[in-house]
């Protein structure tokens, strides 16, 4: 990603719809296993311009979030927005030590790590980072048939099943205490969308995730409160179908 593709990041995040109706369905499904001002070990690994970074601080108590990113630039939009406690590295080699954290967080990563296998590896790191009884939750792109000019503009390199995703946690050694897929409601349209735009040839115009005019904000305020109903959903059932597949698991 260029640098002006961070700093359109870092001027989203705490506007767009998707960022927020995100953070929702995140809290729905991993606050229940977290009581905040408890104080925990956090890593947020490939933090990206970290908009999540100041989400994830209540549940750490006295401690720091970490942010954790290969790219320096993304990095340098992290202490843009405050964020001090951040490390430069890779998620297929963490630098920290053996059963030293309590959470670690990985939105929309291990699709975005090139090779082969390198999916796998990243999640064998957190296992071990993690101390026994530590949690991870995990986001990714949903449907390898999704595949769009939207996957090209964030290097998005593989999308998951939900068996698939959860397949290669529990290899690794996790337990699962949720697994469903999300943004459901909104899927019809978004798969439809791909599918005819795939059919006819059509090249499609980058990222999904663009501003809106002022004049339509009120079409922001519509798509964040789909999303907020389908977190009070996820209070209740996981979902069959949706564009991002979501595990919440726990180092036994």
């Amino acid at each position: 990603m260029k640098t002006e593709d961070y700093q359109y990041l870092y001027d989203l995040e705490a506007k767009l719809w998707w960022f927020a109706g995100m953070r929702e369905i995140t809290g729905t499904l991993l606050a229940p296993f977290l009581e905040e001002r408890r104080h925990r070990r956090i890593l947020d690994a490939g933090c990206g311009t970290g908009g999540n970074l100041e989400w994830l601080r209540p549940f750490a108590g006295s401690h720091p979030v970490i942010g954790l990113d290969y790219v320096e630039t993304a990095l340098r939009f992290c202490q843009k927005g405050g964020h001090q406690h951040l490390v430069q590295a890779s998620a297929t080699d963490l630098p920290f030590a053996a059963e030293s954290l309590d959470v670690v967080t990985s939105f929309d990563v291990l699709v975005q790590i090139p090779g082969a296998g390198t999916d796998e590896q990243a999640i064998s790191e957190m296992f071990r980072v993690l101390k026994p009884g530590g949690l991870a939750f995990v986001r990714c792109a949903a449907y390898e048939w999704m595949k769009s000019d939207h996957d090209a503009a964030l290097a998005t390199h593989r999308r998951y099943t939900l068996p698939e995703l959860r397949g290669k946690l529990e290899a690794a050694g996790f337990t699962t205490l949720r697994a469903t897929y999300a943004m459901t409601l909104l899927f019809p349209v978004a798969a439809a969308r791909r599918l005819v735009m795939k059919k006819l040839g059509l090249a499609d115009s980058g990222s999904d995730v663009k501003p809106l005019p002022d004049s339509l904000a009120w079409v922001n305020r519509a798509l964040q409160q789909a999303l907020d109903w389908e977190a009070d959903l996820l209070q209740l059932v996981d979902l069959p179908f949706g564009l991002s597949a979501i595990c919440v698991m726990k180092k036994p």
